[in-house]
């Protein structure tokens, strides 16, 4: 935006009251020229056209919404046009707008709401709950949140959802003008605005009525919009916070917007070097920032000139405004040079390369077949069977991996992951990968595993995590299940097959080293070393044995079901010390 040069003295601003009235509310915008007071003026308020509505207080949002990953897939409906069409269906859950980050064009789709029988349930809470604007329910709209800490960001959401209270949610059934208003609303000129209009950072509706609308705008061509929406999506259906991912970019060797991408299987090894596939992914992914770029700039400048607002404003858009998760300029806050951007995008990408292998490993995705395999609760590795008849990767089948500081077990998640990445990449080139990975990572693939990658997963997945960590106290032992895979019997499982199969291999190696420790054919070197692994296999046996006594045995023996409907934070919690303890989730 440029900076007023109209006033005959630098930083002195003359206006007076009746200037103040040409704009509606009559705000003290002392720097406004007479040509914005004029738009203001001589232009319709926006309201007839930009109508925001807000929509439903469910009145326990804990009760009556989760994150999209929660529940068992087959009971959210995702597509419902209208109110009819949702009783119809006997869902449970459906989409549900509620805000997110600053991200402009598509995205922020993670929340469902029992809208179960018309909202039965909810309805039974009045007066707390309210079901404001029912008609607008599941129609396309155009969204963002009613408070934010950065600039206000606008989207676009396909029909299906209910919009939450503090969600302003836009509708016209009028496809130009819908897109139009998309466009209008994410530009410059309504930033410029609002900054007369407003002086805080929650978006007041009745300020978005005031804004002046002209009718040339309703002539503008749309295809940037609808390009801007489409590019946007790819990107967020790229990753697996979204309920439309078909398939990792990594893996695919295929265009973002490739007519074929999730429609066929898949060859693997694509090629031999996992630094080429990053490295092609790279270059799509720069591409599609600038086209992005391109496509917002274009927006603003069509709308600045019809606006006539060439000497107020500029349509370039900085990149860190360009709200792809593939831009390190936007995702990584703070003050970083490019190289350090560059750095933190390779180690996130190497990471969710590893978080998909381990969907892989339980059989929530296939390399076989797009989309979620294995999504909804107690389904068993035969169901898999029957979806992908012929895996390239077989998932694990008992549904429990343990992480361990060594191969103890052959499903050890570490030589699983590297059994992973021998069939995406192959075997010639297996050394050097996975020595990319790593420098990517800043560490060796099992120390990521016993050390961060649960981390990742609870900050991926919001604090409600879909994979699950058995960890004794000091977590010498830890084995990871998948929640919609869990039965009752899982931690007898983990109990009879894994801990005590661990404690009775680690009691093995401390009577070799006693045997060590105590032959006279020993060096004295080999003695001192073998007795400190003594005392230190000593400290961990006595953990596990306290595990087992004090949590594992008698929660094994309770056989506790759950519900996924309940949510991962009533679930998580009936494990008690079991689980690895997660902040903002485990506890009341």
């Amino acid at each position: 935006m440029k900076e007023q040069t109209n006033n005959p003295v630098p930083n002195f601003f003359l206006a007076s009251a009746e200037d103040f009235k040409k704009i509606p509310g009559s705000p003290i915008a002392y720097w406004v020229s007479d040509y914005v007071r004029k738009l203001f003026s001589n232009n319709q308020a926006s309201s007839p056209i930009i109508n925001p509505k807000v929509g439903l207080q469910s009145g326990d949002n804990d009760r009556f919404t989760r994150y999209w990953w929660e529940p068992n897939i087959n009971n959210i409906s995702f597509t419902c046009s209208n109110k009819s069409e949702a009783i119809i269906s006997k869902k449970k859950w459906f989409p549900f707008n509620k805000g997110g980050d600053y991200r402009k064009w598509y995205g922020n789709l993670e929340y469902i709401v029992n809208w179960e029988k018309d909202g039965g349930e909810i309805k039974t809470l009045r007066p707390k709950s309210v079901v404001r604007n029912p008609n607008y329910y599941f129609k396309e709209s155009i969204s963002c949140s009613a408070i934010t800490s950065s600039i206000v960001s606008y989207r676009y959401y396909p029909q299906g959802a209910i919009f939450d209270v503090n969600f302003r949610s836009i509708f016209n059934d009028n496809k130009q003008t819908f897109y139009i208003i998309l466009g209008l609303l994410n530009s410059f000129v309504i930033r410029f605005f609002s900054l007369i209009l407003s002086q805080t950072m929650a978006l007041n509706v009745d300020d978005l009525k005031r804004m002046p609308f002209i009718n040339d705008i309703k002539h503008i061509s749309t295809d940037s919009i609808i390009k801007l929406i489409q590019l946007s999506k790819a990107i967020w259906d790229s990753y697996e916070h979204s309920w439309d991912f078909q398939e990792l970019p990594l893996l695919t060797g295929l265009d973002l917007n490739d007519d074929t991408r999730g429609k066929i299987k898949r060859r693997f090894p694509l090629h031999n070097m996992l630094s080429i596939g990053y490295n092609q992914l790279h270059e799509k992914w720069n591409k599609k920032v600038f086209e992005m770029q391109r496509h917002e700039e274009e927006n603003n400048r069509i709308l600045i000139e019809a606006y006539g607002l060439q000497n107020e404003l500029t349509p370039g858009v900085p990149l860190e405004e360009i709200t792809l998760t593939c831009n390190p300029h936007y995702r990584y806050n703070g003050n970083k040079t490019d190289k350090e951007l560059e750095t933190l995008l390779l180690s996130d990408t190497m990471k969710e390369f590893i978080s998909y292998a381990a969907g892989c490993m339980f059989g929530r995705y296939s390399l076989d077949k797009p989309g979620l395999i294995l999504a909804n609760q107690g389904e068993t590795i035969e169901e898999y069977k029957k979806k992908v008849p012929n895996p390239t990767f077989v998932p694990d089948a008992d549904n429990v991996i343990p992480i361990l500081d060594e191969g103890w077990f052959i499903d050890d998640i570490t030589d699983r992951f590297r059994s992973f990445l021998r069939i995406t990449f192959g075997e010639d080139q297996f050394e050097e990968n996975l020595k990319f990975l790593e420098q990517a990572i800043g560490k060796d693939i099992r120390k990521y595993f016993l050390k961060d990658f649960f981390n990742h997963h609870i900050k991926m997945y919001k604090k409600r995590p879909i994979y699950w960590m058995f960890s004794s106290p000091n977590g010498s032992f830890n084995a990871l299940i998948y929640m919609h895979r869990y039965k009752p019997d899982t931690v007898s499982i983990v109990l009879n097959n894994y801990l005590r199969e661990f404690r009775s291999k680690i009691a093995a190696k401390k009577e070799n080293l006693e045997e060590i420790s105590s032959s006279p054919s020993s060096s004295q070197s080999d003695k001192t070393k073998a007795l400190k692994e003594i005392e230190k296999l000593k400290k961990v046996i006595t953990e596990l044995e306290d595990y087992e006594r004090d949590v594992l045995y008698p929660l094994a023996t309770q056989q506790i079901e759950i519900d996924l409907d309940d949510g991962v934070k009533m679930n998580y919690n009936k494990f008690g010390k079991a689980l690895r303890k997660v902040p903002g989730l485990t506890g009341k």
